[in-house]
């Protein structure tokens, strides 16, 4: 069915309507506030009002009974002004590396403990990868989350572990915290990640890290193709410019070698 001939879902549409309401102004609402500004069942103002409260998109201040946004409304409103912001300032080199691999490539950000496609380019006349921008992947078989995460400190890792867990896609995937250990440290010594069919059998991706200001790890960028795309002599040739991207990323996002020496 085309999508203009698909009909709304019209809880969703009153749900975003309020969150657009608060999230806009300066004091939050009150439930009456909200109620007279609406044309909506006072009941149905109420369960989402509950429903967002609940699920930390909305928070109700005791003080005043207000509705103002919640933590969960902050951090997608500053994940996707980042994704944004990346887009905007490493677009072009991501088109540039999808030029000079003939490969698709992706921007990621660490969000929630799962990398997030912020970006992609898709060079023409191949098979399309299936990956989309807000997709969310793992970050212990994929190459972009490999080099998100190996820069991180081992307790970091552990927790990382122990909280989300490895999920086994294939005979490949890394099981295993022992190994995955191994795996980060021969990112960081060769300064590029590699899921070797890990995620998916027949696909193989090439990520490195992209620094900030701060000269800590903010987003990772990679290439992916078939195993005949990127054949295994190609991985060190394919690292190497999947790095260079990485590093004029970083620097236009405002890292000098520097500020990672300090």
């Amino acid at each position: 069915m085309p999508a203009d001939k698909t009909p709304t879902v019209p809880a969703l549409e009153r749900g975003l309507t309020i969150l657009e309401l608060v999230a806009k102004s300066k004091n939050g609402f009150t439930f009456s506030q909200l109620a007279s500004q609406l044309e909506f069942p006072k009941s149905s103002i109420h369960s989402i009002l509950v429903t967002f409260e609940r699920l930390g998109y909305l928070q109700k201040l005791e003080s005043s009974g207000r509705y103002v946004a919640g933590l969960n409304l902050v951090r997608i409103a500053t994940v996707a002004s980042y994704g944004i912001t990346l887009r905007q300032k490493a677009g072009p080199l991501l088109c540039e590396l999808t030029q000079r691999t003939g490969l698709t490539a992706h921007i990621a950000i660490l969000e929630n403990n799962e990398a997030l496609l912020v970006a992609k380019v898709e060079p023409s006349g191949i098979m399309p990868v299936a990956t989309w921008i807000g997709k969310r992947i793992d970050y212990h078989c994929t190459s972009l989350g490999k080099a998100l995460i190996a820069w991180r400190r081992e307790e970091e890792i552990n927790r990382l572990v122990k909280e989300r867990r490895m999920l086994r896609h294939n005979e490949n995937t890394i099981s295993t915290l022992t190994r995955l250990k191994q795996e980060l440290m021969r990112t960081r010594q060769a300064g590029y990640s590699v899921d070797d069919e890990e995620e998916e059998i027949g696909i193989r991706c090439i990520g490195a890290p992209v620094l900030g200001v701060s000269g800590e790890v903010e987003a990772a960028v990679s290439v992916s193709g078939t195993v005949e795309q990127i054949r295994t002599e190609d991985v060190a040739r394919m690292g190497a410019l999947v790095q260079e991207a990485a590093f004029e990323m970083s620097r236009r996002l405002g890292w000098a070698p520097s500020s990672r020496e300090s």
